[in-house]
């Protein structure tokens, strides 16, 4: 297959066009920076610095949009949240726009969402079925979803993908957390009891190939591993497969003091989110519990 993806040299686009390469498939991947993407991704994939270096005969069997600045990284200022919706709406949108001028669209659009689609602080499981609380996270994936939704038109199939957060060795939220155990400084937040639905970056590529390959599925997918946790549960795991004490709690005036409203909502707050459609429909999880997923982390980041 000739397959297309957006924000392919981050946490989960790396592993993926390699994933894809190995399986023999034709990969495009589009990139700001060309060397420092070459040097991340290597030979096999081609790159492309804007989508109007591809012809109208331009063969996209299906489409990748992971494309999108962290969610977690910095503060929500204003400035910082005018960045984060850009960053996803603006590619959604010339992604659309590239579809509509090719002679033959793609089959299907796999487009990144996140469990902020729900809102914050809910403990109750939540499915597909589920309508988000309106805030910030929400309103965010909801304008992204529509944005990709708009390709249905064109006759493609769109999977939008309600990533919860992704466990993985090498980055992501473990990358943040580890050099704090590993100093004794571990801790849950707040008192602990929010939920944190988390999924191996291993489950959320089979995921993806699975949805690339079975036709009759489209719609919203949540893509979290099937056990959600609380933030205690979380600490207490990870503190002892690293064999460190993690008593360093941090209370909830000190995380939003120190993160302001993104620290209230993503850290302190969270969601018990349940993958429905994709157990329905047949996938199974590699690592559904949260010690063996940690420990395989771990492992690949060489430390157990």
């Amino acid at each position: 297959m000739n397959i297309l993806i957006t924000g392919g040299t981050g946490f989960i686009g790396r592993p993926l066009v390699r994933l894809l390469l190995e399986q023999g498939h034709q990969v495009t991947v589009l990139v700001r920076d060309y060397a420092s993407a070459r040097l991340k991704l290597g030979v096999g994939a081609e790159l492309l610095r804007s989508l109007d270096e591809l012809p109208v005969s331009a063969r996209i069997d299906c489409a990748i949009n992971l494309a999108g600045a962290g969610i977690a990284d910095k503060r929500w200022t204003l400035k910082r949240k005018q960045v984060l919706k850009e960053s996803r709406l603006a590619t959604t949108r010339q992604l659309v726009q590239l579809f509509q001028r090719l002679e033959t669209p793609p089959a299907c659009l796999l487009s990144a969402s996140a469990i902020g689609y729900y809102g914050a602080g809910r403990k109750e499981p939540l499915t597909e079925n589920d309508i988000g609380i309106s805030e910030f996270s929400h309103d965010l994936c909801r304008l992204w979803e529509a944005e990709a939704r708009k390709a249905e038109s064109l006759g493609i199939r769109v999977c939008l993908m309600r990533f919860g957060v992704v466990l993985g060795a090498g980055g992501g939220m473990l990358a943040r957390l580890l050099p704090f155990y590993r100093m004794w400084l571990g801790g849950r937040l707040g008192n602990g009891q929010q939920m944190m639905s988390w999924v191996h970056r291993d489950d959320v590529l089979s995921a993806m190939l699975f949805l690339m390959h079975q036709s009759e599925l489209s719609g919203e997918f949540n893509v979290t591993a099937p056990n959600a946790v609380n933030n205690e549960q979380f600490n207490d795991t990870l503190a002892a497969l690293l064999r460190r004490p993690a008593l360093f709690n941090q209370p909830a005036f000190l995380v939003q003091l120190m993160f302001g409203e993104m620290g209230d909502r993503l850290l302190l707050n969270g969601q018990h989110v349940v993958p429905e459609r994709l157990l329905h429909a047949g996938f199974s999880f590699r690592y559904s519990d949260l010690q063996p997923a940690l420990q395989a982390c771990l492992c690949d980041s060489g430390l157990n």
